[in-house]
């Protein structure tokens, strides 16, 4: 019978035998959790660390795409550490990585050296939830399912992404911003101590050497996405190609590309495979994942103008939105598994349903935003996109999985994030920012005109508070039409779906077992030129 006819007993025996079985995935389940609690800095804390530093807000969000960065290249290297090193060596590295990063981020001033730190703590954060996830996945289904899997792995991964936002707020305002990265090295010595402890080293199959592998490729794929997150993150700040750094930059991103495309096709064993681009759908989904992500990226312009310029809340009162966004995360992930897993209906028609939830946030807040609202009326906006980012992020990688052989999974899986974690994000951003710096002071010109000296003097206003309210009303409607063109965009994109309305798979493909993928690694390194 095949494999999956009859599935292997989960047993995890890296544990010592102290330890009872049914707390054992358990164990691994809050292991990652307190990976994903961890970054480099920390979003929560942003507006006290610029007041107390000299970084600016563009210099955090880059060790913020920094940290991602190191995530997202880092996938194509997951399955060979995991076939050299065993699972109590990777955790303790990536658990020690981490507490080091925290400890060392938050005493850095040169920014090169932190976007570094942060860098490396990003790889640190994906190899242990990797290892803790990938240890647990035949507990969560004896036939490695994925679309039992990845619903439950973003449940982990965003809803420890809002509680981690929420935690660094409230440490911030209670105590100082760099409470947050002392509480992460306190939990990473407690991930130690039940390591050391409870677990012993075992090798399921035999050692697999690193050779084969384009240590230099990963650097240039780095690189380029480092570069290009650098470009649109600082491109408003030097005024766009008026500026010479951003001529020269992009010119360096442009030879830097040459030579990842160069290198990929002429090397024997490139870090992104040629075939790995020619799959099926594959184009596709990298598109609509990119401008997910741009549509998204409202959150952290848009929102965050209207809540700081317009309503002038403070931290503590803005982070209050985090409860509906994780209330949506979960509603999100257990409707991807019940729709996937339990019900088995068309994937496309479940990206159809995600878009609906961002059109729902984006047309919310393009109606209720105004000076005159309660914070409580943005909550089902914010629900909405909290439940169409879970359903989104959960379908495209079971859809990614599924049209694609898993040689190649985890290459398309970091160019995925790549577009899934930085670029989307950052180049919405960029646009966002850019409409803003264009519809203001266009709007300011338009509303403006009527005042002056004698009108002032008629209405017997004080002009400088008249001002300054004014200034408000008009940033309010600045983000209301860059809201309305979003949607706008976002509708069309639904319209297309609902045109092309067909499945992408019905059927699940088997998953192969560790020992079976270590075998396909170690025949594609031995084939010969």
């Amino acid at each position: 019978m095949s494999e999956a006819a009859q599935p292997k007993p989960f047993s995890m025996p890296m544990f010592r035998s102290f330890v009872p079985e049914r707390i054992r995935p358990w164990i691994y389940v809050f292991i990652a959790v307190t990976f994903q609690f961890s970054g480099g800095l920390y979003l929560g804390t942003l507006n006290q660390m610029m007041g107390e530093t000299t970084l600016m807000r563009e210099d955090l969000l880059m060790c913020l795409y920094a940290n991602l960065a190191g995530m997202a290249i880092y996938f194509p290297l997951l399955f060979r550490m995991k076939f050299r090193f065993t699972n109590k060596t990777l955790l303790c590295g990536a658990a020690t990585g981490v507490l080091l990063c925290n400890l060392i981020a938050p005493h850095v001033t040169f920014l090169p050296l932190l976007w570094l730190v942060c860098f490396i703590e990003g790889m640190c954060k994906i190899q242990g939830t990797f290892e803790c996830m990938s240890n647990i996945q035949l507990w969560m289904s004896p036939t490695r399912d994925f679309t039992v899997f990845f619903p439950v792995l973003h449940i982990i991964i965003l809803g420890s992404m809002q509680l981690s936002d929420l935690l660094a707020t409230y440490l911030m305002y209670y105590y100082h911003w760099d409470y947050m990265q002392l509480f992460i090295c306190g939990i990473m010595m407690m991930d130690l101590l039940i390591l050391t402890v409870c677990t012993r080293h075992f090798r399921m199959f035999k050692k697999f050497p690193l050779f084969g592998i384009d240590w230099l490729g990963a650097v240039l794929w780095a690189m380029l996405l480092l570069e290009t997150a650098y470009l649109f993150n600082y491109g408003d700040w030097y005024n766009w190609w008026n500026s010479p750094v951003i001529c020269q930059l992009s010119m360096v991103i442009i030879v830097t590309l040459c030579f990842c495309v160069w290198r990929m096709f002429t090397i024997r064993h490139p870090y992104y495979e040629p075939k790995m681009w020619t799959y099926r759908h594959l184009l596709p989904v990298f598109i609509l994942i990119t401008l997910v992500e741009m549509f998204l990226a409202t959150e952290h312009v848009l929102e965050e103008v209207y809540l700081e310029e317009v309503m002038h809340y403070g931290t503590m009162t803005s982070v209050q939105l985090d409860w509906p966004a994780l209330g949506g995360v979960l509603a999100g992930c257990l409707f991807a598994y019940w729709w996937m897993h339990i019900r088995r209906f068309n994937y496309l028609r479940l990206i159809i349903i995600g878009l609906g939830g961002i059109i729902g946030y984006l047309l919310g807040n393009y109606f209720l935003i105004s000076s005159d609202i309660h914070i409580s009326q943005l909550n089902l906006p914010i629900f909405c996109r909290g439940f169409a980012y879970a359903v989104l992020s959960a379908t495209f990688m079971t859809c990614l999985e599924e049209i694609m052989s898993f040689q190649h999974f985890f290459q398309a899986l970091s160019v995925f994030n790549m577009l899934h974690m930085v670029m989307g994000g950052v180049v919405g951003a960029a646009i966002y920012t850019r409409g803003l710096a264009y519809y203001l002071p266009d709007n300011m010109a338009r509303y403006g005109a009527a005042i002056d000296n004698v009108v002032s003097s008629r209405m017997s206003i004080n002009i400088s508070h008249y001002m300054e309210t004014f200034m408000s009303q008009m940033t309010e409607i600045s983000v209301k039409q860059i809201y309305g063109w979003t949607a706008y965009a976002c509708i069309l994109l639904f319209l297309l779906f609902l045109l092309y309305d067909a499945p992408i798979r019905r059927e699940l493909k088997q998953i192969p077992s560790w020992q079976k993928i270590r075998e396909q690694i170690a025949k594609s390194l031995a084939i010969k030129k």
